[in-house]
């Protein structure tokens, strides 16, 4: 694939975002424009490696077929490209952007040289088939007397909803926000997935015949039964959406805030036009956001965006090494220290990067608002059956003022409110129980995907599960079903 000597000729080259500098003064998008001499080059550089681990269950969820359009770009057959990253992705825009690219990990190159810059060239694809109008509404070719009800517009949802009504199912989709997207509009900050992207793909789905019901909260508005009578299925994609907390004393004080909360907040009042007025503003503030994953990156540039006086972030792991450790061999996803741009930005404003690694908060200060945190130092030693487990630092104890709590410690599992009075089996950690290969709950004809089914994941795991589960669907109404069989690690 790609050039064959492309990898020793050309080193890899990522394209860069919007210098610091400037991208701090907007809530743009963060990416940075590309030429097509220079994603064909990077393209070049994709090996003829005979097993593509890239496209394997460890690179890519969602089966994309990596090798493939890759050497379509560097051959310059970009409408053919896009038509091969279609073919297995319903929202390549998205995962271009948000995806932490497993297949980057898990590229053959990346054994002894910098992998190919995957996320990149999937995003330009994409990019460029909405610049050049190759993205158009693919409406059924026929209809069938089916109606199906998908409830939540989060990435699952949405892929499920799309592949549902291209083989002529009635699709209905409920979301209890007021705009279509779930966590991609509101969990996943402007500057890192632009929403007129996303209003795009919806434009294009709407066209297909998909109707969104916003504004709609399934087992309050409506009924499970209810949505049951009116339809022939109905998919639960509502994703994990229940925070981790963090009960220490304190926690009652005004101040602190789930990530989500703020995010939301933050991202709605730009929607609406006006950021000065977010609910939660960290203008003038002091700033500590407890979670070192991409959402707590999200709120550190957020954060920075709105003006904080400071902000600092705690994550109670270990700092990663620079370069894989003995026991993360390839393909596995790299656990590697990295610099995301939130952590760029904080550093451009504060001058120095926001993290603090191995740090535990052991109690909120305050009177009736938080004022401070007091925290340890933590080290992590071995424990019983070789698990690590974690041990405070003797006279490690410090005190970090702060004026503004974002908590950001991940999801464990699905709101139950949307059950309502039905018995839905859930697994042990709360998520609607569900099989990897029928997604079908202990209710007839209700089934569960994405985050809901699995537990919190990634975006590109969301839009696979909807894949599957569209078809699992499907064969369900009609007996049998021609939409494509994602394989889900099986």
């Amino acid at each position: 694939m790609g050039k064959p000597t492309g990898f020793m000729e050309f080193p890899r080259s990522p394209v860069p975002y919007v210098d610091t500098k400037v991208r701090l003064k907007t809530w743009d998008e963060i990416t940075g424009p590309w030429t097509e001499e220079h994603l064909r080059d990077q393209g070049a550089r994709c090996m003829d490696c005979g097993v593509p681990f890239c496209q394997s269950a460890t690179g890519c969820p969602v089966d994309n077929l990596i090798p493939e359009w890759n050497d379509l770009v560097y051959g310059g057959h970009w409408r053919e490209a896009l038509d091969r990253l279609h073919a297995t992705n319903n929202f390549p825009e998205v995962t271009g952007r948000v995806c932490p690219a497993p297949c980057e990990g898990a590229c053959v190159l990346g054994i002894h040289e910098p992998p190919v810059t995957i996320k990149n060239i999937e995003q330009a694809i994409v990019d460029r088939g909405f610049t050049e109008g190759w993205i158009v509404p693919e409406p059924p070719e026929q209809e069938t007397d089916k109606s199906v009800a998908v409830v939540g517009s989060g990435p699952a949802g949405l892929a499920a909803a799309q592949q549902l009504r291209r083989v002529g199912h009635r699709v209905t989709v409920y979301e209890r926000e007021d705009r279509v997207g779930g966590l991609l509009v509101y969990g996943i900050p402007n500057m890192k997935l632009d929403k007129g992207l996303l209003e795009k793909r919806l434009e294009q789905m709407r066209a297909e015949g998909v109707v969104f019901e916003t504004g709609v909260a399934v087992g309050t508005d409506v009924s499970l039964d209810e949505l049951r009578e009116r339809h022939d299925a109905v998919l639960l994609a509502t994703g994990a959406t229940v925070p981790r907390d963090l009960p220490v004393e304190g926690r009652d004080l005004g101040g602190i805030h789930f990530a989500m909360e703020y995010l939301t907040g933050a991202t709605k009042a730009l929607l609406d036009g006006d950021t000065t007025q977010a609910p939660i503003d960290a203008k003038g503030k002091k700033v500590i956001v407890i979670g070192g994953g991409d959402t707590g990156t999200d709120c550190i540039a957020t954060a920075t965006r709105q003006g904080a006086e400071s902000v600092t972030a705690f994550e109670i792991m270990a700092e990663p090494p620079a370069d894989r450790a003995e026991t993360n061999p390839w393909p596995q996803w790299p656990q590697i220290l990295r610099v995301d741009y939130g952590h760029e930005e904080a550093r451009e404003t504060y001058g120095a990067d926001p993290r603090e690694f191995t740090v535990m908060t052991k109690r909120f200060v305050g009177e009736g608002h938080v004022q401070a945190l007091e925290t340890v130092r933590v080290r992590w030693v071995p424990g019983d059956e070789g698990r690590m487990k974690l041990e405070e630092v003797e006279g490690s104890a410090q005190r970090y003022e702060a004026d503004l709590v974002l908590l950001a410690m991940g999801f464990l599992g699905p709101e139950p409110g949307v059950l309502g009075e039905l018995e839905v089996e859930q697994d042990g950690r709360s998520n609607f129980a569900a099989d990897l290969t029928r997604f079908a709950t202990s209710v007839p004809g209700l089934f569960a995907a994405g985050d809901c089914r699995r537990g919190q994941s990634l975006v590109v795991w969301a839009i696979a599960e909807g894949r599957a589960a569209a078809r699992a669907v499907d064969e369900h109404l009609m007996g049998e079903s021609d939409l494509p069989v994602p394989t889900l690690g099986v």
